[in-house]
């Protein structure tokens, strides 16, 4: 099995809907965002896929996010729908890098720090890995 790392960074505000403490009011964080993908084989060059590919498909997602209020400006943690914690964070990070994968390839690990010492990690589970 190989394995690729790559890392990016985003600042958002957000606020933890029905937290009891002082994550329950609008504050943000400057978000550190490690990728792993993984793949059993490589491609014709020797690679799981060129870095640079990764960092492009990992930078989409991430402008999605990027200098936004998570609870009202991204679709996947408006009103209703997931709490914009750390870890459903590195989850939709993880699911939407999935399809931008190239075949054989699978993300195998997303972490996200909102500060130097704090980080929240996704894994996927049955059912997360692209065939």
């Amino acid at each position: 099995m190989y394995e690729l790392h790559v890392e990016d960074q985003f600042s958002a505000a957000h606020n933890l809907r029905g937290y009891r403490g002082k994550c329950e009011a609008l504050h943000g964080h400057n978000w550190k965002v490690a990728v792993s993908v993984r793949s059993n084989r490589l491609n014709r060059l020797g690679m799981v896929m060129d870095f640079a590919d990764l960092k492009v498909a990992l930078g989409g997602v991430i402008e999605r996010l990027d200098h936004k209020y998570l609870n009202e400006d991204a679709k996947d943690f408006a009103p209703g729908a997931l709490n914009p914690t750390s870890e459903n964070i590195a989850r939709v990070i993880g699911l939407a890098l999935g399809p931008e994968m190239p075949r054989g390839v699978t993300v195998s690990r997303v972490r996200v720090w909102e500060s130097d010492i704090t980080s929240a990690e996704w894994t996927p589970g049955r059912g997360g890995k692209r065939r």
